[in-house]
């Protein structure tokens, strides 16, 4: 992947952290009775109709496209949550409300391929829109906060995407700032580096004579 293979280009695609977030859990609700079935990252069912049961986002996917099931909403997509993580990022313009590490990518496949198991899908998809300018606002606000003396940058509670677009911005200023100082490091040759080891005074030696 992008970010693995190159160390210069920390940024991966959309789709790359859209294929990471469909392993994230969800619940399901088949419409028929089909044995487990047995992948090499775990086993999942068995199935049987109008009974809860939870899988990753990739076989809730596949699983809807071919008419056998129905994507329960995750509780954070509700309405009523989404307006108050939406309230709460607001009143707070230094902190970011806990959200799932993959709320972005997770609801894009919700909107593309559940979109009929979301009630009020509009009002959703426009409080999240909502939410992510909000949060992008505060990242940009903290960034410019950012100067020669900044040793590292703490962000809680960002989400993958957010990580993902921030990252290279953060390290490439980091390293810009580190070689524009290190040229007034080597002209003081004064410091640590140059200096003798001292030996503590411990007073007057005597010499040793042999018995």
């Amino acid at each position: 992947m992008a970010g693995q293979s190159d160390p210069h280009l920390s940024l991966f695609s959309a789709a790359e952290v859209e294929f990471l977030a469909e392993d994230e859990m969800v619940e399901i609700v088949p419409n028929m009775k089909m044995d487990a079935l047995n992948f090499i990252c775990g086993d999942y069912g068995p199935f049987y109709p109008q009974l809860t049961t939870e899988v990753p986002l990739w076989l809730a996917v596949a699983l809807k496209k071919r008419g056998k099931c129905t994507v329960r909403l995750p509780q954070w997509m509700s309405v009523e949550k989404l307006t108050q993580v939406l309230e709460a990022e607001r009143d707070s313009p230094r902190e970011f409300q806990p959200l799932p590490f993959h709320y972005v990518e997770i609801s894009r496949l919700m909107f593309d391929h559940a979109r009929d198991d979301i009630p009020d899908m509009y009002m959703v998809r426009s409080l999240i829109e909502d939410i992510r300018n909000v949060r992008f606002h505060k990242v940009e606000t903290g960034l410019e906060t950012i100067s020669a003396r900044t040793h590292a940058v703490k962000l809680k509670n960002l989400s993958a995407m957010e990580v993902n677009i921030v990252r290279p911005f953060v390290v490439r200023t980091l390293q810009a700032f580190y070689k524009h100082d290190s040229p007034q490091m080597i002209q003081h040759p004064d410091g640590t580096a140059n200096r003798q080891p001292q030996v503590a005074d411990r007073g007057p030696r005597r010499d040793l004579r042999r018995r």
